[in-house]
């Protein structure tokens, strides 16, 4: 295949790439050439080989094998949730050999440290991370609290993976300030480490809301692994847990706590659980199999303070309901950590903004993850951040590579249901067309504007969220599976296409 336009966006990861052809595999998250479009026209796939590798879409676990497995050893994906992949080690050049300094070690700093030891293996990289931990797979903290997971599996790489390709990690630091004219880091300590080129990793920290009470001893947020630890040396069969938030966080918290015997109660403000990534409906199905779990959901809760004198008691509701508690935690989203790059005048709106290189206003500071802004967008999850830092890895050791952005999709993994969104899912005029339908246990919900698919919920049919999430990148044109207005039709219609 071929386009005289010469750009192609991979569909998987979001990176673009420019040629007459598409690359043989994206040299970000391994999917093959089949997987990328034209940039005006979607691309038609393409006769490949069979893949060795296998990269999991939740986590990035790579299983080498004809087939992926039938579920990922590290989060519990689905066999449906890989894609083709390369092995790591197979894009170095050799030629950048300066400075690279990554701040923070979340998915999107160790991916930005992983291209660059592919393609810039003599660079001299340093990792900095906030947290005593080595890296790790931040997604899988609720499995870890379920107790689904041990500790020891949560590292993305062990020690010596860094050692070997001569990452200076710098864990537990905490940066004080940058210096854009002396190109230093200058740590709490007072120590400084320069670079010659930057790498914005920081993520997030979570936002609780200003209630009197929260910052009692019993009240926890869940973000780290310390903070995971902290609710599980309380967390017991008959506790009593109250969750505040149900969104995707809140939702596998509190599932996670009920798997450890605790009796939990579930606070959303709105009307249904996980309004961002679902329906009423799905929301409602959400929360039957959530009851069926344990767990007591309570909508349209609006929390007026947390009680309590040595630690949290109770939870009270602006209309005076008081819900006895031994432990509570605030998932009630994130915000990003920007504070030290408005400190050094960078351009920051919600995040810090970056070009399609994940460039910032600064030439020689790029930013990825939880903390950028990329085309209006803060994307605030796992594989968008892992596909910025790849990218923002890249061309900080001299690469060139783009992101094109990719449609927001969210998968629940611990809760036991197949839950799947993506795109818009909520129409928001009269330009957008909903076909729905809900068949033992299973409701599929499509949004079409113009006759493609730009949005999905499924509730019980993981099965063709790899379909979906194709179509939708794709604008795949399914009007010609609409007469009838029937949802069974138009999900065997994208089955067949997939």
């Amino acid at each position: 295949m071929s386009d005289e336009n010469g750009v192609w966006r991979c569909r998987v990861c979001g990176y673009i790439h420019h040629g007459t052809q598409p690359p043989e595999s994206c040299p970000i998250c391994g999917a093959p050439a089949s997987d990328f479009e034209a940039s005006v026209q979607p691309a038609p796939k393409a006769a490949q080989q069979a893949p060795g590798a296998w990269r999991c879409l939740n986590c990035s676990y790579v299983h080498s094998g004809a087939a992926p497995p039938d579920e990922c050893p590290v989060c519990g994906a689905r066999h449906d949730r890989f894609v083709p992949a390369q092995e790591d080690g197979d894009q170095a050049d050799g030629g950048y050999t300066g400075r690279i300094a990554v701040l923070g070690a979340g998915i999107a700093g160790v991916a930005a440290v992983e291209a660059i030891a592919r393609v810039a293996p003599a660079a001299q990289v340093s990792l900095i991370g906030a947290e005593d931990e080595l890296p790790y797979y931040r997604l899988n903290l609720t499995r870890y609290l379920a107790g689904a997971q041990d500790r020891a599996a949560l590292a993305i790489h062990p020690r010596s993976w860094y050692e070997e390709r001569g990452v200076a990690l710098h864990l537990g630091t905490q940066v004080a300030s940058i210096d854009t004219t002396g190109k230093r880091l200058l740590f709490a300590d007072g120590a400084p480490l320069g670079w010659d080129r930057l790498v914005l990793a920081a993520g997030a920290h979570p936002f609780v809301p200003p209630l009197p009470g929260n910052e009692l001893p019993g009240v926890h947020c869940i973000r780290t692994l310390a903070d995971v630890e902290a609710v599980r040396e309380r967390c017991g069969k008959g506790l009593r847990c109250v969750c505040i938030g149900g969104g995707i966080l809140g939702m596998e918290v509190a599932a996670a706590l009920a798997a450890q015997g605790a009796q939990v109660e579930l606070l959303e403000g709105h009307g249904w659980l996980m309004p961002r990534q679902l329906d009423r409906r799905a929301g409602e199905l959400l929360q039957e199999h959530a009851a069926n779990m344990g767990i007591t959901v309570i909508n349209e809760a609006r929390v007026a303070r947390i009680h309590g004198d040595e630690r949290a008691h109770a939870v009270v509701l602006d209309d005076g309901a008081s819900h006895p508690a031994d432990l509570v935690t605030v998932t009630t989203g994130v915000r990003p950590n920007t504070h030290l790059a408005r400190r050094i005048g960078l351009d920051v709106r919600r995040g810090v903004v970056v070009d399609n290189h994940m460039r910032s206003s600064c030439p020689d500071i790029f930013a990825a993850g939880d903390i950028a802004e990329h085309a209006g967008t803060v994307y605030g999850l796992w594989t968008p951040a892992q596909s910025m830092g790849a990218i923002a890895g890249m061309n900080a050791a001299g690469a060139a590579a783009e992101f094109g952005g990719i449609p927001r999709s969210n998968t629940v993994k611990v809760i036991g249901a197949d839950v799947f969104s993506i795109g818009t899912i909520e129409p928001p005029d009269g330009s957008y067309r909903v076909v729905s339908g809900e068949d033992g246990g299973v409701y599929r919900r499509f949004v079409v504007r113009d006759g493609c698919l730009v949005g999905a919920v499924l509730f019980g049919a993981s099965e063709l969220a790899a379909a979906v999430r194709i179509a939708v990148e794709e604008g795949l044109d399914v009007a010609p599976a609409l007469a009838n207005e029937d949802a069974g039709e138009l999900a065997a219609f994208l089955a067949e296409r997939a």
